[in-house]
């Protein structure tokens, strides 16, 4: 993996970069599509590339793990070709997943014992599980096991916690050394303490890993509290390293980010809002579902390039999706993830020429204005 920060907007942390990974090159700032069971839901590799542009996406290795499992995949010369997707991907290390089952789940020392969701069966996954499950994937980026901290968390709850991932982290890195075909990324957990964050931060930069990724956040907090997190932060970060905070969020969550030195992001907001019939634009969101869509001739957004946008109208839209018609989720997920990365394009455009600061400002006030 190759990374450079080739600007650095000069009033703030936003900047520009390029990462080039084993299948690819991703400018930045970028918005990866989440496609968690290795697709992206309701949409095919050419949507993704053709129409919505993006550069990588995700996969997920608690989901793959348990369906159809690492090996099947292995066998079918890994995720890249067993989805048809030739692009970069990252994988998230499934600890989030596995945080997220509750009572179904059990911390131990080496990892976590859980029941599948799928079946009842019980399943162990640690650091070194999870760097084999993805080492099998063959994915470009893999994200270390970390345990999510909670939200609220005690300050002891979360040093625990975070003192957790951290030996995890190393445990990965042992696991999976550098190596010319897969990067690793450790992933700063702590809480919402500034100074448990900044601590998890040295250990993170300690164990040298290609890219610094901050988890725990967009798990209930008020957004404040998130932006305090990047704020204490964004200092520190290295700047010879890609930055991703992970699961975030709104579009404006976005701008917030990049001004506060983020290079990466992934959410499953705009493909599963997409399925419930809210539709993201430049002026908030859209409930296609209410009455007043019914007979307006409108596309989303007028000027959206999005084959959505190109072909159908509100009423359209709105008709497919209370007739519950499957062209209701495929159109709808065309036009939020291309709106998200069209949304990178437009930031990475503006880094480019100089004027950052006018396009947040300018943004932030509009889709917060109208939203």
């Amino acid at each position: 993996m190759e990374f450079s920060a080739f600007h650095q907007d000069p009033t703030g942390h936003a900047r520009r970069g390029r990462l080039t990974l084993t299948h690819g090159v991703v400018e930045t700032p970028v918005f990866m599509p989440v496609g968690t069971q290795a697709t992206v839901k309701s949409l095919t590799p050419a949507d993704l590339t053709d129409d919505i542009q993006a550069s990588i996406i995700l996969g997920n290795t608690y989901h793959l793990m348990l369906r159809p499992g690492a090996d099947l995949i292995a066998q079918m010369g890994g995720l890249h070709q067993f989805m048809a997707w030739d692009r970069p991907i990252l994988t998230d290390s499934g600890g989030f997943q596995v945080w997220s089952l509750g009572e179904l789940r059990k911390i131990e020392a080496d990892g976590v014992r859980f029941r599948s969701h799928i079946d009842g069966r019980e399943v162990f996954l640690g650091p070194k599980e999870s760097m084999e499950i993805q080492r099998k994937l063959g994915s470009d980026i893999v994200m270390a096991f970390d345990e999510c901290t909670p939200y609220p968390a005690t300050p002891e709850q979360a040093r625990a916690s975070m003192e957790l991932s951290m030996r995890w982290a190393g445990e990965c890195r042992a696991a999976l050394p550098v190596n010319d075909r897969q990067a690793l990324f450790g992933i700063v957990q702590g809480g919402m303490y500034p100074e448990l964050r900044l601590e998890s931060l040295a250990a993170i930069q300690a164990i040298d890993f290609e890219g610094v990724a901050i988890g725990g956040l967009s798990v209930g907090e008020p957004k404040a509290e998130m932006l305090a997190m990047l704020d204490a932060l964004a200092p520190h970060l290295p700047v010879d390293k890609p930055h991703y905070v992970m699961g975030v969020g709104t579009p404006d969550d976005l701008i917030e980010g990049i001004d506060r030195g983020i290079d990466m992001f992934d959410c499953v907001m705009p493909s599963r809002n997409a399925r419930n019939g809210t539709l993201f634009t430049d002026d908030g969101k859209i409930n296609i579902k209410n009455l007043k869509h019914f007979d307006d001739p409108r596309p989303i957004m007028e000027d959206c390039s999005c084959y959505t946008c190109r072909n159908f109208s509100r009423a359209y839209l709105r008709h497919l999706f209370m007739s519950k018609e499957i062209l209701s989720a495929r159109l709808n997920t065309l036009h939020n993830l291309h709106y998200y990365c069209a949304l990178m394009q437009r930031c990475r455009d503006a880094l480019d020429a100089g004027q950052w600061p006018a396009f947040r400002d300018a943004f932030l006030q509009r889709y917060r204005t109208r939203a």
